[in-house]
């Protein structure tokens, strides 16, 4: 099997579950988006937060990825940046625990990145990001040697923010030989920098992973109709789609591939991310597009019957059975 290593925001997940979307509207956060926020806004939503049961898990796109290859059993890595601080040694901890192979760089000066997790009752999640040490990781943190031995780069698009780290990091994985693997991350982020992800798209990404709406805010198009224009500029192009599961193209082949049925969604955290593990699972052990999107569509279905994206042992002794018959 490839090995594949992600390269992200380094966040824990605050996770507060609402009794209704009435906190989003006071807050000004559009459900369903993930926003920036500043330190002010973090206060205030800290003192909201005093309200409402809330719980910590590792988190960040590429990081819930990442993780989640390695419960599979993949070789995985994870490239990013926290604050010496206990947020920070829980990160590494969490990755280590699961066998990664852990690139973090420590900012002497900042906190370590907090994404406020708010999860409404129907299950969409709602992220107010506060960067702090994450949005530090820079071009001149990373090194030729992080890339050595892998091959497959995710970057995921949140990372937007530095074009010159990310352009650095491709720039050091191709010449290790490595392909890239792009999620788009959220609609808003790629609505307001569609010219770098173009950049991005034409020039240097292999494979792409995009919800619907990420599709749309790129293509201008609706799901079957983005896919295939996604499709003619990456080798692999993926648009998930929900309840309706994902639909993939390849060259000229595409495939639709239908989600895991579930009796209840309780958290959406996490579920692209996880799809995403799969799939890049199925297709670095050769498995065939459809085979693959059935093995991202049954991790997607397993994490969002949880809150967060910590799965218990026993669903990963599951899923690792099924993903071998």
């Amino acid at each position: 099997m490839n090995k594949i290593i992600g390269l992200g925001n380094a966040l824990v997940d605050v996770l507060a579950p609402l009794k209704n979307d009435e906190i989003l509207k006071e807050l000004e956060l559009p459900k369903g988006s993930m926003t920036w926020v500043s330190e002010d806004k973090l206060l205030r939503i800290r003192e909201l937060f005093k309200r409402i049961p809330t719980s910590l898990v590792t988190g960040g796109s590429a990081g819930n990825t990442i993780r989640a290859l390695a419960c599979l059993g993949a070789d995985a890595g994870f490239i990013g940046k926290v604050g010496k601080d206990k947020y920070g040694d829980f990160y590494r901890q969490s990755l280590s625990d699961r066998g990664v192979d852990v690139h973090l760089i420590v900012s002497p000066d900042l906190p370590s990145g907090v994404a406020n997790t708010f999860i409404s009752p129907d299950g969409e999640r709602t992220f107010g990001d506060y960067l702090g040490a994450a949005a530090s990781l820079c071009a001149e943190d990373l090194s030729a040697d992080m890339f050595k031995g892998y091959a497959y780069l995710l970057v995921e698009g949140y990372l937007i923010q530095d074009h010159a780290m990310i352009l650095r990091a491709i720039q050091l994985a191709k010449e290790a030989g490595l392909k890239i693997c792009l999620d788009l991350a959220s609609y808003n982020i790629v609505l307001e920098d569609r010219d770098f992800f173009r950049q991005l798209l034409e020039q240097h990404t292999d494979i792409v992973f995009a919800n619907e709406e990420e599709a749309k805010a790129y293509t201008g198009e609706e799901a079957e109709a983005a896919v295939q224009a996604l499709g003619s500029i990456c080798h692999t192009a993926v648009v998930k789609v929900g309840k309706q599961g994902s639909i993939i193209r390849r060259g000229s082949e595409t495939v639709q591939v239908p989600a895991t049925p579930v009796e209840k969604v309780v958290d959406t955290t996490g579920a692209g991310d996880y799809f995403a593990a799969g799939f890049l699972y199925g297709l670095t052990n050769g498995y065939t597009l459809e085979q693959s999107g059935k093995i991202g569509s049954l991790l997607a279905g397993e994490v969002i019957q949880v809150i967060g994206t910590e799965l218990p042992a026993e669903r990963w002794r599951h899923i690792r059975a099924v993903c071998m018959e």
